[in-house]
């Protein structure tokens, strides 16, 4: 039976391991300070800020969330986020996605200015990730490993690690932060509509799935002894309930847990992570506009 990796565990070890950090901010009279905007509303994204926003002010972070009408222009958005840029009490900014369409989410990510781009999508981090530089780095990547590393992954030299997703959000910064040379992982990134997607996902040291189809992968189609991350997030029918929902994964959690390793459950494994990332670059970022030592 599979090892779970429990990622509410370990963003609750972080987020203990912040507070001193912010302590330590607040004697010199520096309160981490992060801003996030919002465009339209979108329940989802509505309820992802709201969670972001609790979770800054229960670190002891100052939060400061812009909600802008669905009707807003490009030019008023960029408006905002160069205020942003000049707040001085303000050090991590992010755009919650998606904009709406008439809004180039590119042109907007951009405006952000790179040492304040905690979601780390700004070309510039984006570029520095690739090149192993110093860089923000997107939340849902670095949870990841985050979570590999402090349960013991820490050896990928010449394990082959299979991403089935290619966006900018998981597969991509995912894949800049293993291929670089001190870490030496062999990585593959599959489109979900891989022609015979299983003889890729079947030689996977660790294998990672963000697709949003619910139990996409299933035992068939791993090796034994995988590590299994999954970043899928589906509601679908309770057979105990008609009336309610329950989350799934991309991944058959049941099936696989015989043949994996190690897994991530869903809920409770990546999804913590991502607002606990978002507030540990935010109190990176503090630290680098004040010349402390990150």
């Amino acid at each position: 039976m599979a090892k779970i990796l429990d990622g509410r565990k370990i963003s609750t070890e972080i987020r203990d391991e912040l507070k001193p950090e912010i302590r330590s901010l607040e004697e010199k009279g520096i309160i981490p300070g992060l801003a996030g905007i919002l465009v339209g509303e979108n329940q989802g994204s509505s309820t992802y800020i709201r969670l972001k926003e609790k979770a800054a002010e229960e670190l002891g972070l100052r939060s400061e969330m812009v909600r802008l009408p669905e009707n807003t222009t490009e030019e008023r958005l960029l408006k905002e986020i160069d205020k942003l840029n000049l707040d001085s009490k303000i050090h991590g900014i992010f755009i919650q996605l998606p904009l709406p369409k008439h809004i180039a989410e590119s042109k907007a990510l951009a405006a952000i200015t790179p040492d304040k781009d905690v979601d780390g999508f700004h070309p510039a981090n984006v570029g520095k990730a690739w090149l192993g530089q110093e860089a923000f780095l997107p939340a849902t990547p670095s949870g990841i490993y985050e979570i590999l590393i402090r349960y013991g992954y820490k050896d990928f030299k010449g394990k082959d690690v299979v991403i089935v997703n290619t966006d900018n959000l998981v597969g991509k910064p995912l894949a800049s932060i293993l291929i670089q040379k001190d870490i030496g992982a062999n990585v593959t990134l599959c489109h979900p509509s891989t022609p015979d997607l299983p003889s890729y996902t079947r030689r996977a040291d660790i294998l990672v799935v963000s697709v949003d189809k619910p139990r996409f992968i299933n035992a068939d189609m791993v090796k034994e002894g995988v590590i299994a991350i999954d970043f899928g997030a589906n509601y679908i029918e309770d057979p105990a309930c008609k009336t309610k929902k329950r989350l799934v994964g991309d991944i058959d959690f049941e099936g696989v847990q015989e043949k994996a390793e190690a897994i991530t459950p869903v809920p409770g494994g990546v999804g913590p992570m991502t607002i606990t990332m978002l507030l540990y670059n935010t109190i990176k970022a503090a630290k680098i506009m004040h010349h402390i030592q990150p």
